[in-house]
């Protein structure tokens, strides 16, 4: 073998092992393992989440005056808005709002990754009690239709097995008049996930054709992202009773008939008992 050849070989085997490292950085790190399917995905944030708020670049204050304010301005007309935020990870929304003087509501924060959840608990312990973590996929939400007056899912919907089937649940569950929330990455980190991502103009189309939402509109939010705001057609009427035990169905039986005992949720109805772990999360996909 000459000593061209050698080279062209090393050459050869140097490309191979530097593709093999760029698909692996394009497959678990800039898509955050979403072709890999959702078990990958719900694993590296689990791994992540001790460090998913520095990764972010998190900043309490931008989130509150970029989320908190703007939602409250929204919604001012409602006093004690129901919010759901779906895919709630380290609880940036909830804090966003919980931070506001002026809001006087309660928050559910749906995840399933378990680990982005405890730190949410952490993170949500110093807020006081108008809060509740579940344990549970964004594509079947335990509550009736009509029973929130804000429901919000960031950062989220490029991650999904199916985002219409999630946008779906979220119409479903807000109630008429009420305001959902959601984001639409952009820009190159989009162009690296294609056929997981669409166009601002896209979505906002699907929102009012499909899902029939109206006063749909967009605004630029992160550098990579965009919030889009939209509403539930219909004329809102009083919020129901903000207790968790009432606002959750049992996942055996579906009824209103949960009560608490400290450590799990116990259905009267049908005898289903829901843990809740050490951390006050509710554990709802185990049940």
């Amino acid at each position: 073998m000459t000593a061209i050849e050698q080279i062209g070989i090393v050459l050869l085997i140097v490309l191979i092992i530097a593709g093999g490292v760029g698909l692996l950085w394009w497959l678990l790190i800039a898509t955050e393992g979403v072709y890999l399917g959702r078990r990958v995905v719900i694993w590296l944030y689990d791994v992540y989440a001790r460090r998913y708020d520095n990764i972010k670049q998190y900043d309490e204050e931008w989130e509150a005056e970029t989320l908190g304010v703007p939602i409250l301005q929204t919604l001012w007309d409602v006093p004690a808005p129901l919010v759901l935020d779906v895919a709630t990870g380290t609880a940036r929304l909830p804090l966003a709002l919980l931070n506001q003087s002026a809001f006087q509501g309660s928050i559910i924060g749906l995840d399933y990754s378990r680990q982005m959840l405890s730190i949410a608990a952490e993170k949500l312990d110093q807020a006081g009690r108008r809060w509740s973590l579940i344990y549970q996929p964004a594509q079947a939400l335990p509550f009736d239709a009509d029973t929130f007056d804000i429901v919000t899912c960031l950062e989220a919907l490029e991650f999904m097995p199916d985002p219409n089937a999630v946008i779906t649940e979220l119409v479903r569950v807000v109630r008429p008049g009420g305001l959902i929330l959601i984001t639409n990455r952009k820009g190159f980190d989009a162009r690296l996930m294609p056929g997981k991502t669409q166009s601002v103009m896209a979505i906002m189309a699907t929102l009012r054709e499909r899902f029939k939402l109206q006063n749909v509109r967009a605004m630029q939010w992160q550098m990579d992202y965009q919030l889009i705001w939209a509403f539930k057609p219909g004329l809102r009427t009083p919020a129901p009773d903000h207790a968790l035990e009432v606002v959750l169905r049992c996942p055996k039986c579906g009824r209103h008939t949960l009560s608490c005992d400290g450590q799990t949720l116990h259905c009267e109805s049908c005898g289903a008992r829901i843990p809740i772990g050490a951390d006050g999360v509710i554990e709802y996909a185990a049940a």
